[in-house]
């Protein structure tokens, strides 16, 4: 591994090729900041008790404390990040959780058809099971060679690169497996269910 840690990332910035023909999505500029943006703010929590639960349509309901999220095998992968409200950042390189592997671990029910996320904050976001499962989506804990900012939604937040990133909760504290689709909370204020880049599916 370089001092950056760059050359180990799995390169997934070409993902875009399964969309459309450029890795800027239209309607969206590219930008080299990386904007906060949050339903209400960041939320406290505390390191020494934090828990990641998993439940719902699984034969293994899991806790973690964050260091033992932290032990499990990791992966570091260079993604694009899409924002709804217009701005991509390129070249974003997220370490932790893969989440097939977390699905695994869980052992997900024939019957499971969805994943909804919920957040320290209230926030909650639903994506079908075989969306969560492609490459590139995970449950990050760091950026750019360090813990992942709290702003941005350290300790764990999801990454989906083929997603808008509203689809990537922050602050994730619990991950249910559902047997049929539940609206998260943007979803319910008229965000698209699919909230796919390529196509602009910003608003239903």
């Amino acid at each position: 591994m370089t001092e950056s840690g760059v050359d180990a990332a799995e390169d997934l910035t070409d993902l875009y090729r399964e969309y459309g023909d450029d890795r800027l999505p239209p309607g969206q500029r590219e930008t080299d900041g990386f904007p906060v943006l949050s339903k209400s703010g960041t939320p406290a929590w505390d390191p020494q008790t934090f828990e990641l639960e998993v439940w719902g349509a699984v034969e293994e309901p899991l806790s973690f404390s964050l260091d033992e999220f932290r032990d499990l095998p990791a992966v570091t992968q260079r993604q694009d990040f899409h924002c709804v409200t217009g701005w991509s950042k390129f070249d974003c390189e997220f370490t932790g959780v893969s989440f097939a592997d977390l699905a695994e671990r869980a052992g997900v029910r024939d019957d499971a058809e969805h994943v909804m996320f919920h957040s320290l904050d209230g926030y909650t976001t639903d994506l079908p099971l075989e969306e969560c499962t492609r490459p590139g989506v995970q449950l990050t804990y760091g950026y750019d060679g360090d813990d992942l900012p709290a702003d941005h939604g350290g300790p764990i937040r999801v990454v989906t690169p083929h997603k808008y990133a509203y689809k990537g909760a922050k602050w994730v504290s619990g991950v249910e497996f559902l047997t049929e689709k539940e609206l998260g909370y943007w979803e319910k204020r008229g965000y698209s269910d699919t909230a796919n880049p390529w196509n602009e599916d910003r608003y239903s």
